[in-house]
């Protein structure tokens, strides 16, 4: 039977000196997400060890989870420094994609395939270091094999998704975000991207079901609101709209755009009372407002004006 942390920590404090027992401690207090604990052991450890590359690995991790990148990097390099295996490599290379050094990342990933050529994770990687580099040939093909390896893997279809939606190949789009909804039906970004397709190509009906999905899955999605607030006021639906957006504020209370959103409920049925006051709202949360602010502050003059409350 394996010790738990509790016991492994009484193990230590009747011997601070029992290396096995702080080892197998710090691992699962990794594996548990006592990270910080976990570090401070292991850096015990390697000084104690200072050629013992797993240790260094184990230590690379717990910096990773505290997103501590800089000292991850060191102390993979470390470790590899050691001892080049491969998953030391792979995890240099997410500690640079974390850091967004995709140049830096992309040959240590190549490097994990040449010694595992089935590791659809090091390929799925690689494709996303091309896809945030907007080198889309690239990212397809590493993509593409990711899935020809586990075609279960959503992440790999939901950017392939994206790639066509980018370049205008919308039917290949809607197929791959399809894939991705057959796997996992509550990915809300798949529904909200088959929604902003729908949008676009006119198919209104179609945009509100995949919006209200995606607000469903994902209630705090402010462009999902944005989006079925527009639809909403275009067809002139407003008590949906205002019971919508309401129910958007209850979870997102201090946000611009919602505010400035129901705002223009109140424009379009000509309550200017409720429009002004709205729009002042949404200007008392502007750190939270993507509308111009400038433009905000206009309507608000001009509302304010047809009130007779400014000349």
């Amino acid at each position: 039977m394996e010790e738990s942390i509790e016991e492994l920590q009484s193990i230590l404090r009747d011997d601070p000196y029992n290396f096995q027992a702080r080892r197998t401690l710090s691992i699962l207090l990794l594996d548990n997400g006592f990270n910080e604990e976990a570090k401070k052991n292991l850096i015990y450890l390697v000084r104690t060890f200072p050629d013992n590359a797993e240790l260094f690995y184990n230590l690379g991790i717990a910096y990773e989870k505290l997103k501590k990148f800089d000292k991850a990097e060191k102390t993979y390099l470390r470790a590899i420094e050691l001892s080049p295996e491969p998953d030391f490599f792979y995890n240099l290379a997410l500690t640079y994609i974390e850091m967004e050094k995709y140049d830096d990342a992309i040959p240590l990933l190549k490097q994990v395939i040449e010694l595992e050529v089935n590791d659809s994770n090091s390929y799925f990687n690689l494709g996303l270091c091309y896809f945030k580099q907007k080198k889309y040939d690239e990212a397809l093909e590493y993509f593409q094999r990711t899935i020809e390896l586990n075609d279960n893997d959503i992440f790999a279809h939901f950017y392939m998704g994206n790639i066509f939606k980018e370049e205008g190949l919308l039917d290949l789009a809607i197929e791959k975000f399809g894939k991705v909804l057959s796997i996992s039906p509550d990915y809300s970004w798949a529904h909200f991207n088959m929604a902003s397709i729908a949008y676009e190509i006119g198919e209104v009906e179609n945009a509100i079901f995949y919006l209200k999905n995606t607000i469903q899955f994902n209630p705090r999605d402010i462009d999902a609101y944005k989006i079925l607030n527009k639809i909403y006021i275009k067809q002139e639906r407003y008590l949906e709209a205002t019971d919508m957006i309401k129910q958007a504020m209850e979870l997102n209370p201090q946000n611009g755009d919602l505010y400035y959103n129901y705002a223009q409920i109140f424009k379009y049925q000509g309550d200017l009372e409720k429009y002004k006051k709205a729009l002042e709202i949404a200007i008392q949360n502007n750190s939270s407002l993507t509308y111009s602010f400038d433009t905000v502050k206009k309507e608000l003059k001009e509302v304010n004006i047809q009130l007779g409350e400014e000349q």
